[in-house]
């Protein structure tokens, strides 16, 4: 399977814009996905992670069999599991460590920081079970859920691909009331990124990934519609974000996009958050490709793209850093622009450097079994 490096570059965008959107007062902050567009990170995280799904599942099926394309998905969704213990008690010691050095944040709740030294097993089994969902690895529990899924949900949109659609819409439908069915430590129930919501957006990307070269084909002629509405789309999108940013000189501006959209809920997955993510999708795929290709071959690209293939560990490193850098940008007060830009900045070079590291001398045992499997071919 050819490697697509505008994937890798966006995904790792996607954990760059993560890391320091969860910076409260970060300068760059201001100049990432939200600012400019209905969707943020979350969306593009997913909606990626979907469509490598898709990808991967085909090539493996492919090569080694549908039961080989099962065995690898249920691997995965035991390292994201294990990735999300990992990083929730790593993120709480560091906010404790940071708490005892007189370093206040807010990118994540304190209690962590005290549930994790009063009572450590507990703390990491209400993780493991999902009771407890830390803020900004919380995406990581909807993740393992929905890869776990995925292991009965694409043999069937293989063969019934109108019919799962379907039934993903109807779960999305009524994914408000269906969420509030789990219980967990919130008081409302339910996970902070509804997984059956989310996953419509998840197996949107996964079907792009199984059906890239059929959905092409199809759209192919009808390329600059498409194009068109994708534009308007996201427009629309981007005309909400800059009304509410404007504030009260454009209220009546903003009513009126109202009037068309309702109201916006992220955490289930919000109509239009969805279709102006799908929209951008088409963009980038379609009339942007070439200059998709050109950003991720570039310097800036290349170590996004490092970023991207770091997976799990850069997402992990990517919360740890956001913690850090938001302590450092907070402590002490009313620092000037230069030096909370110049945390940026560090934190964005600490994380490609931890990436390229990973590439390089990390995960020895998925280094030993690609060997295996290159032996036994």
């Amino acid at each position: 399977m050819n490697r697509l490096i505008a994937l890798d570059m966006l995904r790792g965008y996607a954990l760059v814009s993560i890391m320091v959107n969860h910076m409260p007062i970060s300068v760059m902050r201001g100049w990432t996905l939200p600012n400019f567009s209905i969707f943020d990170a979350s969306e593009m995280f997913v909606l990626l992670s979907g469509f490598l799904v898709g990808i991967v599942w085909r090539s493996i099926e492919a090569r080694e069999g549908r039961a080989a394309a099962r065995r690898r998905f249920a691997r995965r969704a035991f390292e994201v599991w294990r990735a999300m213990i990992i990083g929730a008690v790593l993120m709480a010691l560091l906010s404790a460590a940071l708490w005892a050095l007189d370093r206040p944040h807010t990118a994540i709740w304190n209690q962590y920081a005290v549930w994790v030294l009063e009572n450590p097993l507990g703390f990491i089994g209400t993780v493991a079970t999902f009771w407890v969902q830390p803020n900004i690895i919380d995406v990581l529990a909807v993740y393992v859920i929905l890869i776990t899924l995925a292991i009965v949900v694409v043999p069937l949109m293989l063969r019934w691909p109108l019919l799962v659609a379907a039934g993903s819409v109807a779960l999305w439908w009524h994914a408000p009331q269906l969420n509030a069915l789990i219980p967990n430590h919130r008081t409302e129930n339910g996970f902070l990124f509804n997984p059956f919501g989310w996953q419509m957006l998840f197996y949107t990307g996964t079907a792009m990934g199984l059906y890239r070269e059929r959905l092409m084909a199809a759209l192919w002629p009808w390329r600059h519609l498409v194009t068109v509405l994708a534009i308007g789309m996201f427009a629309f999108g981007s005309a909400i974000v800059i009304g509410a940013r404007i504030g009260e000189p454009a209220l009546e501006f903003r009513q009126a996009l109202m009037r068309v959209y309702g109201t916006i809920d992220k955490w289930s997955l919000d109509g239009t958050r969805y279709l102006a993510i799908a929209a951008a999708a088409w963009l980038v795929a379609v009339p942007l490709a070439r200059v998709a290709e050109w950003l991720a071959a570039s310097r800036p690209g290349v170590a996004l793209q490092q970023i991207g293939k770091g997976g799990l560990f850069s997402f992990v490193a990517c919360v740890l850093l956001s913690v850090t850098g938001d302590a450092f940008q907070m402590t002490p007060a009313d620092q000037p622009m230069w030096r909370r830009l110049a945390v940026d900045l560090w934190a964005c070079v600490t994380l490609w450097w931890l990436s390229v590291l990973w590439l390089q001398h990390g995960a020895p045992w998925q280094k030993a079994r690609k060997a295996r499997k290159a032996r036994k071919a």
